[in-house]
């Protein structure tokens, strides 16, 4: 919109107050920080969103990966040449062997109920998300029959375990007596303490040696699955279908978003919801500044008039109006994207100040699954929701500058 000198100096004009419009421009000042405060709510909200979705993936598929073949009793039979018809598959980046069941853990007078996951020493000591997040000890410390083992911090906290003690793994496939079966105790050294950053997994998580998984669960040679990761995790199921005939009665496929399915729809929902509520913020907003516009028009009813006789057009009018409006909404908007940036990057300092306030507490990792806030800004979110806050902003000036601009100067100045 291109405005001649003369409506640049009515829009200053406008945008401050004038004698006796000190109320207009409170509401229009309201205005402006409720247009910031909707943009900074939304971009908040949605980052934070992201930020959930973005590291339980990253978490969750470091540990399981793309896709698991599992077998059907547990045992998955021909492991070897599945994996290897896997690693030849297109798309399909690595295909690793796996042991997991779920045990008993015990130490110090303490039982908790324990994940154990075996797996090849070179592959939990590549892993990032294993290797990466080690808070005590040394993964490396954790080789075949050296009777060492890597647990989550959680689960170390639970059963007072650090480095160098021991933890008593319960199995009930153990022998077979006059009695009835005895489980299985064997005593392992903790040889490492990991903090992946998902509450679920610190809780219960046991990483060892895969040779040492077989021994304990009585396995042989056999594993229970093998791990995929794929070159694009929303193409899984595409990428992994000419796996499906190989595996004819032996196991199924199961992707991430099959293990996880309740948890990323319930995210997704989530994420909707907040947007479309948090929306009417900006919404009220854009009325309040269609309100001033209107008490600002009512109030240079004869200004305009004299204006019009001037020479004034009706679309230099309706210009003027609209400036005004999108001018007000345009520094909310860039104020509503500063505030947000702010509290993105101090975001868990608020959330401590906050907790130190009200003493409760807000970020509870069993509840939120990870340990702190996460955040992750979407440039392109970004940019629909100022898009978005502008354009309502824009159509709201239109019914005052219209008002404005069919001003009938001989009614107004009839009896001046």
């Amino acid at each position: 919109m291109i405005l001649n000198r003369a409506e640049r100096m009515l829009a200053r004009r406008y945008l401050l107050p004038g004698k006796g419009e000190g109320f207009i421009f409170l509401v229009a000042s309201i205005s402006l920080v409720a247009v910031a405060l909707g943009v900074a709510a939304l971009i908040i909200v949605m980052s934070v969103m992201n930020g959930f979705r973005a590291e339980l993936f990253d978490k969750i598929v470091g540990l399981n990966g793309h896709a698991i073949v599992q077998g059907f009793d547990g045992r998955l039979t021909g492991w070897e040449q599945i994996a290897d018809r896997a690693r030849k598959t297109p798309g399909v980046t690595s295909a690793l062997p796996l042991i997991e069941q779920p045990l008993m853990a015990s130490a110090n007078g303490r039982v908790e109920g324990v994940l154990v996951r075996g797996m090849r020493v070179q592959d939990f000591q590549n892993n990032p998300t294993i290797s990466g997040n080690v808070v005590a000890g040394d993964i490396k410390s954790v080789q075949p029959g050296s009777g060492a083992i890597g647990i989550g911090s959680r689960l170390a906290q639970t059963l007072g375990a650090h480095p160098g003690s021991e933890i008593s793994l319960i199995s009930p496939e153990g022998r077979s007596t006059v009695v009835g079966t005895v489980p299985r105790i064997v005593s392992y050294t903790v040889g490492a303490i990991f903090e992946v950053g998902v509450y679920d997994y610190d809780k219960a998580f046991i990483v060892m040696p895969i040779k040492d998984a077989q021994d304990l669960l009585m396995l042989g040679d056999q594993v229970g699955m093998v791990e995929l990761q794929t070159t694009d995790p929303d193409r899984v199921d595409q990428i992994l279908a000419p796996l499906a005939p190989l595996l004819q009665g032996r196991g199924i496929i199961v992707d991430w978003r099959q293990m996880n399915s309740a948890l990323f729809q319930a995210l997704e929902i989530e994420r909707v919801a907040m947007f479309v509520v948090l929306s009417l913020i900006v919404l009220v907003a854009v009325f309040n500044i269609l309100s001033s516009l209107i008490m600002l028009v009512r109030a240079k009813t004869r200004d305009i008039a004299i204006l019009r006789t001037m020479g004034a057009s009706r679309g230099g009018m309706m210009k003027v109006f609209v400036t005004v409006g999108v001018t007000i909404a345009s520094l909310g908007i860039i104020l509503g994207v500063i505030l947000g940036a702010i509290f993105l990057f101090f975001r868990q300092n608020v959330v401590g100040g906050i907790q130190r306030l009200t003493g409760a507490n807000l970020w509870d990792p069993s509840v939120r699954f990870l340990t702190e806030l996460p955040s992750k800004t979407d440039p392109v979110e970004v940019t629909a929701i100022v898009l978005t806050a502008l354009i309502l902003s824009f159509l709201a000036t239109l019914y005052p500058a219209y008002k404005a601009a069919g001003t009938d100067p001989v009614q107004v100045l009839r009896y001046e």
